[in-house]
């Protein structure tokens, strides 16, 4: 067995058009994973499966937009994908949302709700969709990307860390609920990433400056730094572990 030979794997991944998500699919693809390229826009979804095939071969990757917020969305996402391929042996819940930053007392209540249902209520909406499958074949891998905002406090993004720390007891939960099937549930808890979503925490030139003085590798990440991790945890290699934060953010919560 090949620890992280990913050949015959079909691998849905939720915010994959771009940032981190996309590094997971191209990289999952390279190891020889059929991928689910999947955000809220289907052109930009498009774009991404035609690169993956055009490197990888036709048929390595397809598109189907659907937004975390809408339960029937994803629910379509997973029939989708089962019809196309009839079955999914990894699950990568990657897109999250964070509409506010400031401090917790000027939050609306709208954005509060926002963020803890599309960060964990959409979680688990694709879990409860897709584990059932994997249950029948006794095999899975699901993949909750978390942040080290879950590990921190945060006087600017205090409800996204909030949510992030309910993922890694969701993922927590679920190896207890989904452990005696053979499927494993683990998180990947990024530090600062160079990707759109974080852009407000790393565009300032001062603020970056400030960041990757306090990092002991002395910069912030690159979403591809993040996709070896996804690798790992949807392979064989990672066969033993379930329940656990894997964190990568340069050594700054240490």
């Amino acid at each position: 067995m090949q620890l992280f030979n990913l050949q015959g794997q079909v691998a849905l991944i939720t915010g994959s058009s771009r940032g981190i998500g996309r590094a997971i699919a191209e990289r999952m693809a390279e190891h020889g994973a059929k991928v689910v390229i999947s955000s809220r826009k289907q052109e930009a979804c498009d774009e991404v499966a035609a690169v993956i095939n055009n490197r990888h071969g036709a048929g390595t990757a397809i598109a189907h937009a659907a937004s975390i917020s809408n339960k029937a969305a994803l629910q379509g996402l997973v029939d989708k994908t089962l019809a196309t391929w009839g079955r999914i042996d990894t699950l990568v819940c990657n897109a999250a949302s964070n509409p506010y930053y400031g401090p917790m007392a000027g939050i609306a209540d709208e954005q509060f709700r926002k963020i803890l249902e599309n960060n964990i209520v959409a979680n688990n909406w694709l879990v409860t969709m897709v584990a059932p499958q994997m249950q029948a074949r006794r095999d899975g891998s699901i993949v909750i990307v978390s942040s080290i905002g879950g590990l921190r406090g945060s006087t600017v993004i205090g409800a996204y860390c909030i949510s992030k720390a309910a993922d890694m007891q969701l993922a927590r939960n679920l190896a207890c609920e989904l452990g005696p099937d053979n499927i494993r549930v683990n998180c990947i808890a990024p530090g600062l990433i160079k990707t759109d979503f974080a852009k407000a925490l790393w565009d300032n030139p001062e603020q970056l400056a400030a960041r990757n003085a306090e990092t002991p590798l002395r910069r912030i990440g690159d979403p591809d730094e993040i996709a070896g991790a996804a690798v790992y945890l949807a392979a064989p290699a990672s066969r033993f572990m379930t329940g656990q934060s894997l964190v990568i953010d340069g050594g700054v919560t240490i």
